[in-house]
């Protein structure tokens, strides 16, 4: 008996109906590819929308209407950014400027949660309130991480391209200087 069959006999009775433990194809293709999540922005996306979640429970249980908003457009941004980027749709898109809306994204984040943690630590002695403002506080961490690691990708990315361009442009200069001095002669 013990270890279980790794092959277990099929039930006959079970074979016309599907199992409850397997998933629909369908559903499947919803769910992000599990490389991505595993990957380091896959994993900044799913601790921003954890802890933007768990705040926006926190401060619902502590009835802040004030603060309610920030968390909740910042879970939802982040489940958006997170389906965005595993599904690719990046690539699909490309009159989008991706980057540069994650970035503005969690700049705007991490100074928002930054603020309204401040404000719920400081000012408020509920117990809601103080975990409310712990976690904002990890929830700017994280944020500026994320924003810290797009700004160094998006450098880099215009670095190569300046380096690309330079040849040609010190080129140009030097065949418009050489035009410009034969002109005067």
């Amino acid at each position: 008996m013990w270890p279980p069959d790794a092959d277990p006999e099929p039930d006959p009775e079970s074979a016309d109906r599907p199992r409850s433990g397997r998933t629909v194809p369908g559903l499947r293709a919803l769910l992000p590819a599990r490389a991505f999540l595993c990957s380091l922005k896959g994993r900044l996306l799913l601790a921003e929308s954890g802890l933007s979640f768990i705040t926006f429970v926190c401060y619902v249980v502590a009835s802040a209407s004030a603060f309610l908003t920030v968390p909740l457009l910042e879970f939802l941004l982040a489940v958006y950014f997170l389906f965005a980027d595993a599904m690719q749709l990046n690539d699909k898109w490309q009159g989008l400027c991706w980057p540069m809306m994650d970035f503005l994204r969690c700049v705007t984040a991490a100074l928002i949660y930054f603020v309204i943690s401040i404000t719920a630590v400081a000012k408020y002695s509920d117990g809601a309130y103080k975990a409310a403002g712990v976690f904002g506080f990890f929830a700017t961490i994280v944020f500026a991480i994320d924003f810290y690691l797009i700004f160094n990708e998006v450098a880099k990315f215009l670095k190569q391209g300046d380096s690309v361009n330079e040849p040609t442009a010190h080129r140009t200069e030097g065949e418009d200087d050489s035009n410009s001095d034969s002109d005067s002669d």
